[in-house]
């Protein structure tokens, strides 16, 4: 009990606001959780004690609402006990499927429905591995689960799909850990499992199997000391890791929000009312005002209220006049820039209701806001932000979404639609990172060339200026992002057999066609065109003119399209800066937080 407490205390740095463990006594499940800090688990713990050998740990945000001991893991009926990362997709249907078996259901969470799925086929008379495997095949999603049964005292089975997973192996005894970091003080022996994969782990180790069942072995690495290098777990640079934690820390961010049962959003209470709100004004810096620019398109075009954006360096100098009754919002991954908390202060200066979209709720900007949205992405190492831009871009979308339906912008069924399109993009970004090596293969096109172009229209021109800033932070490449219409009015001219041209145009976006013909036009003037887009965009294109390669994509919803193709854009310059020998953890000439002017 004391290691499952102690692990939970090295990944407090994550956030979360419930905790709990369960272990097996005398072959029996019992939980301790509780709602709030890890105090709080431990005063429980005090007052009545866990003991046993196999028992498994987790801290959460809350699903929805209020967080309270009956939403904390691990979840659990009498024969298994699971905790859980990420997003079941189809828990809606799954939890219909098992509605009308014994064991009723207790809270509204997606993790629920694993436990009584498990626990139907262990009634079926399958053994763990076998209900677990059958299991794996009815989920779709991105996850990290890690299950405990009873009766089995030398048993403990995980698997992963989009959100990360280690085994540490110790002398007689081993481990399962969402983060390297957790195992640090148990053992430097680490096997990080693959996509896909599942383990079944006994106290004398591990079988490994991929996502076809089939035994598989895994490299099991001896770790260094340094708690840093730990971090990157097996990843070459902390930026790669970022990159891949994506599906991970937008479900982490999509669950502070989102009510899985309803498909609906809830955000913190605001003494704001988006109903007669005249104005929206956006500011931040770098990447955070890209997340900004997007969610403009967002706002006016569901919630139809208008939306002022500017760069915060800009912003607080032009002493812009500002509505009585508006609402500003303030975007930064530190909440530390001194530009953005500058403008923060004029606009309360002004009258109006400040929202900040921070990754650290103890910042600057928190502190001086009215509501905080944080993001759940963890600390960022990596310089050139990732993972903050798409959980700033997701926690915008579903502020969006309620300024859209207080508003009466959207219908209630619209609403569950774009719910539902933001809680697939974790299972498809998992699927698009898979693509990783079709990717890098690409970064030769691009890395010998001194000029780079990248083209969108609405939603992706915001992507096409942020896939521009990532090549330039990272391989040291101009590259400028432009809105595909605006081709003929100038940059066209720069258009040679030398310029490559990275195109973000999703299959199903309204504006796709236009897009495919600022691409034929590039085409012909014998630019190397990379195009991104899903089966059917690459179809269509293809037949109208021949891209140099192509990046295929899932078909989503083109609400969310914006944070999924922000991940190949971010591995293209990953890859490119690889390629080219630069230090893409920190760029020369940059910082990670810019508290200057």
């Amino acid at each position: 009990m004391p290691l499952l407490v102690d692990g939970l205390k090295r990944l407090e740095y994550r956030g979360y606001d419930s905790a709990g463990i369960a272990t097996l006594v005398n072959g029996q499940i019992e939980r301790r959780r509780a709602e709030g800090k890890i105090v709080n688990l431990e005063a429980v713990l005090e007052g009545r004690p866990l003991e046993g050998a196999v028992g498994i740990g987790h801290t959460r945000w809350a699903t929805h609402g209020v967080p309270n001991e009956a939403n904390a893991h691990p979840h659990a009926t009498k024969r298994v006990a699971v905790v859980h990362n990420g997003i079941i997709e189809n828990f809606l249907e799954l939890r219909g499927e098992l509605s009308g078996d014994e064991n009723p259901f207790e809270t509204e969470t997606d993790t629920e429905v694993v436990v009584h799925l498990l626990t139907r086929y262990l009634d079926q008379g399958m053994t763990p591995e076998e209900a677990v495997e059958a299991a794996l095949s009815d989920l779709h999603g991105a996850f990290a689960l890690v299950m405990i049964f009873s009766g089995e005292e030398d048993l403990m089975i995980g698997a992963r799909r989009g959100s990360p997973l280690a085994i540490g192996y110790g002398d007689g005894e081993m481990y399962f850990g969402s983060d390297a970091l957790a195992l640090a003080p148990l053992t430097k022996r680490i096997c990080y499992m693959e996509e896909g994969d599942w383990a079944v782990v006994r106290r004398g180790g591990a079988t490994v199997f991929d996502a076809a069942g089939d035994t598989v072995e895994r490299a099991v690495l001896e770790t260094g000391l340094s708690g840093a290098l730990i971090g990157k777990g097996n990843y070459r640079h902390f930026m790669l890791k970022e990159i891949h934690e994506q599906p991970t820390v937008i479900g982490d961010t999509l669950h502070t929000v989102l009510n899985p049962a309803t498909r609906s959003i809830t955000m913190p209470a605001m003494s704001c009312d988006f109903a007669v709100v005249p104005r929206i004004t956006i500011s931040a810096c770098g990447t955070a005002y890209y997340a900004g620019l997007v969610a403009k398109y967002w706002f006016e075009q569901f919630a139809r209220i208008p939306v002022e954006i500017d760069v915060a360096s800009e912003f607080r100098y032009r002493e812009a006049p500002m509505p009585e009754g508006g609402v500003a919002i303030f975007v930064s991954q530190s909440g530390e820039t001194m530009d953005t908390l500058s403008a923060l202060r004029y606009a309360k200066s002004q009258g109006q209701y400040i929202i900040s979209v921070v990754n650290v709720p103890e910042s600057s900007i928190a502190r001086e806001s009215d509501t905080v949205l944080q993001t759940h992405a963890g600390p960022e190492i990596g310089v050139a932000s990732t993972k903050a831009f798409t959980t700033q871009m997701t926690m915008l979308a579903c502020l969006a979404i309620e300024a859209a339906r207080v508003r009466g912008g959207i219908s209630a069924a619209k609403e569950a639609k774009l719910s539902n399109a933001l809680a697939e993009v974790p299972g498809r970004a998992s699927e698009v990172l898979q693509n990783r090596k079709r990717i890098a293969d690409l970064a030769p096109l691009i890395s010998d060339a001194r000029d780079v172009l990248y083209l969108g229209r609405g939603l992706s021109f915001p992507i096409a200026m942020e896939g521009a800033l990532k090549l330039k932070e990272i391989s040291y490449i101009h590259a400028e992002g432009y809105a595909a219409g605006e081709m003929k009015h100038g940059p066209i001219a720069l258009i040679d057999d030398s310029v490559p041209v990275i195109v973000i145009a999703p299959g199903n976006d309204p504006l796709f066609e236009k897009t495919a013909g600022n691409v034929q036009e590039v085409i012909a003037r014998g630019g190397k065109v990379i195009f991104l887009s899903d089966r059917s965009g690459i179809d269509r294109m293809t037949r109208q003119a021949q891209p140099a390669a192509t990046i295929e994509l899932p078909v989503i919803e083109p609400f969310v399209a914006p944070i999924l193709y922000s991940i190949p854009v971010q591995l293209l310059a990953y890859h490119v800066g690889v390629l080219k020998g630069t230090d893409v953890d920190q760029p020369r000439n940059l910082a990670k937080s810019v508290t200057v002017e």
